[in-house]
């Protein structure tokens, strides 16, 4: 488990995070580019929308192995969000917005993506 302020500076610790689970489960570089990129999306958006960047607010990544591959939770102590409404980044309406990217990313990059707690925590599965 880690846990952290909501500082974007944070972020430095997932990659670390990542590393030690590559190394640990011996996974693939496929999927450990994936987890990397989903864990870094789900933690900033944790800190930047969950947290609102309150840094005594705190973030925490939990990941627990199964049979069949790898768990990641994301959690943050924000009030979560409508998770049955995310714009499509891909429509023509939203293709040159700056952001908004980052949970389409998490659908395409894990194996199964689900929202709890009201959208304040994030649970992303990974086949391995």
């Amino acid at each position: 488990m880690l846990e952290f302020p909501s500082e974007l500076k944070q972020l430095d610790k997932v990659e670390n995070f990542v590393d030690d689970l590559v190394y640990n489960y011996d996974i693939c570089p496929d999927v450990h580019g994936n987890i990397l990129i989903s864990l870094t999306e789900a933690v900033n958006n944790a800190i930047k929308h969950g947290n609102k960047e309150d840094a005594s607010k705190k973030v925490f990544i939990k990941s627990y192995r199964n049979n069949s591959g790898l768990s990641i939770t994301v959690q943050d102590e924000g009030d979560g969000f409508d998770f049955d409404y995310i714009p499509d980044p891909t429509s023509p309406d939203n293709i040159l917005c700056p952001s908004g990217r980052g949970v389409y990313l998490m659908q395409k990059l894990c194996d199964n993506l689900v929202f709890l707690d009201n959208g304040a925590q994030i649970e992303m599965q990974f086949n391995l």
